[in-house]
């Protein structure tokens, strides 16, 4: 058996649709060690086919050769084969450091020498899981759902904890991290004309709009955002009964585990970027043929809204998600 060192992407919603990939490496006898920022390795400890997840000390941003040489040098001898997945340079110097005899990953940031094995980026952007899954080598690669899974003990101890009953509550996952255009503005209005409880998750960063959202429902709202590790709201999400969520690395994480869900869209698009289950119901007005005046203005993929509107995300109404539910 090969061993092989995996350089994840640094954000949740791509890490997931990476999980295709590590599949098909280790169907094919590959033993997988991924190296990721601590914020992403979960998603990796939730992947049956990963044996050892590396969590990098590096910051987000700067080259830090230093660090990278010093982590190189430790891993030497240890990997045959290495998979970059991201696009920057200093994703591909650790492999190099590190010796690694083969090193695939797609052309970018002058990084011709650090890679062994070198893709052409496409002209036209495919599919996050095919873009991925091409690192294989191997011609005709299915656009195929990934897939999260967590023993049910420690989805139950989760759940437990809380005092929560599986498939009887709703998580709602209302940040985004790109801006507010991606953000749908009615949880709150949701979370009131709901007969379950509700589990607000998010980062930190969200603890505010959160509270924002629990206190229009206060007696069925409970605000984890910020007050759970990223493998609680992993679990959280996969005892739900539905969630709810923006365009975010949430939305996949819920796709990923088969969770019953809505997807709300609106400065993206989910022609790029859905949820790839077939338990998702996608919200984008771009595609109601009944909402008018039409959405010419849909996908925009800016942070705010250009005309100051928000019309994408204004008019979709708590009772028209309820309804999907």
């Amino acid at each position: 058996m090969t061993h092989s060192l995996v350089i994840a992407p640094q954000w949740i919603g791509d890490a997931v649709m990476t999980e295709p990939l590590l599949r098909r490496l280790r169907s094919r006898g590959e033993r997988l060690t991924v190296g990721a920022l601590p914020w992403v390795a979960p998603v990796y400890r939730a992947m049956p086919q990963v044996d050892e997840v590396i969590e990098f000390p590096f910051r987000h941003g700067g080259l830090q050769f230093q660090a990278r040489r010093a982590l190189g040098r430790q891993l030497q001898g240890r990997f045959d084969n290495a998979y970059v997945l991201p696009n920057s340079l200093k994703s591909a110097l650790l492999p190099f450091l590190a010796s690694i005899p083969r090193r695939v990953g797609y052309l970018g940031e002058a990084r011709v020498g650090l890679l062994t094995h070198r893709l052409k980026n496409p002209k036209d952007k495919p599919p996050m899981v095919a873009f991925y899954s091409a690192l294989s080598g191997e011609q005709g690669v299915e656009n195929d759902h990934p897939q999260l899974a967590l023993p049910p003990q420690q989805v139950d101890e989760v759940l437990r904890q809380q005092g929560l009953a599986r498939g009887g509550y709703v998580v709602m996952a209302p940040g985004a991290e790109y801006g507010p255009a991606k953000r749908w503005p009615h949880f709150g209005a949701l979370a009131a004309i709901l007969d379950r409880p509700v589990i607000l998750l998010g980062s930190a960063k969200e603890a505010e709009l959160c509270e924002q959202i629990r206190a229009q429902a206060p007696e069925r709202v409970l605000n984890l955002a910020g007050k759970t590790s990223l493998m609680d709201a992993f679990a959280l999400i996969a005892g739900a009964g539905h969630v709810v969520s923006n365009d975010s690395g949430l939305m996949h994480v819920a796709a990923a585990f088969g969770v019953p869900q809505v997807a709300l869209y609106g400065s993206s698009s989910p022609l790029h970027t859905p949820p790839l289950s077939e338990n998702a119901r996608v919200v984008w007005l771009k595609q109601d043929p009944d909402y008018q005046p039409p959405l010419d203005c849909a996908p925009c993929f800016e942070r705010e809204c250009p005309l100051g509107h928000f019309r994408c995300l204004n008019d979709v109404s708590p009772e028209r998600v309820r309804s999907l539910l």
